[in-house]
């Protein structure tokens, strides 16, 4: 009896565990219609460089039955600072072929039409439009700015701790998106559904260009 019982629990868990979605754990980002990019000021700071070898670009995916964790391997960008994170701009272009995920055939999915249609659109970008100080869950700012991803252009807005020395400029944030907000609407199997949250996750080490 006490076995029966036992097996009862842990498969309840198992399930819980293989069923849980990531995107609960994140703040939801805010999605709106594109706006105005950020004042030419911020284009006049100092500029921090962002690429593979001081930063990561990481996601997560889900289904009904577990998760899958992926990263862009290939992206370049800066962060043009001038004076104080709210006066200032980042811009970041990303190679979507270069995607990978902890699935070889998940990644090939991944390119195709189904999902991300490479051979159509190759880059996603994004270009920040406002600052502000404070955010969610202990952020020290929100950052808004335009995402162009699957050849549609939208705000979002989303939580981030931004740190800046002489040096570099560091940005921590972690957020979930709607992928169909954005087009990418493949369903997966009837009996294995994919979620439309995918969570994202920054984190940008930009050191001073010279």
């Amino acid at each position: 009896m006490r076995r029966s019982i036992a097996i009862t629990i842990l498969s309840g868990l198992i399930f819980f565990t293989a069923c849980h979605d990531p995107a609960a754990d994140t703040s939801r980002a805010k999605t709106g219609e594109a706006a105005q990019v950020a004042s030419p000021a911020a284009a006049q700071g100092q500029k921090y460089l962002i690429t593979p070898q001081n930063s990561k670009i990481e996601f997560i995916g889900s289904k009904v039955t577990g998760k899958q964790n992926g990263s862009f391997g290939d992206f370049s960008g800066q962060i043009d600072y001038a004076g104080s994170p709210e006066n200032s701009r980042v811009s970041i272009t990303i190679k979507i072929e270069s995607i990978t995920t902890d699935a070889p055939d998940l990644t090939k999915h991944l390119k195709t039409a189904d999902f991300f249609d490479v051979a159509k659109y190759p880059e996603a970008t994004f270009v920040s439009t406002a600052i502000k100080a404070g955010g969610q869950n202990g952020a020290s700012h929100t950052v808004t700015g335009n995402l162009t991803l699957h050849g549609v252009t939208k705000a979002i807005t989303f939580p981030a701790t931004i740190n800046v020395t002489p040096d570099a400029a560091t940005v921590e944030s972690s957020f979930s998106i709607n992928r169909k907000d954005f087009g990418i609407n493949y369903a997966g199997a009837a009996d294995n559904l994919i979620r439309d949250s995918v969570v994202m996750k920054l984190t940008i080490r930009a050191n001073k260009a010279s």
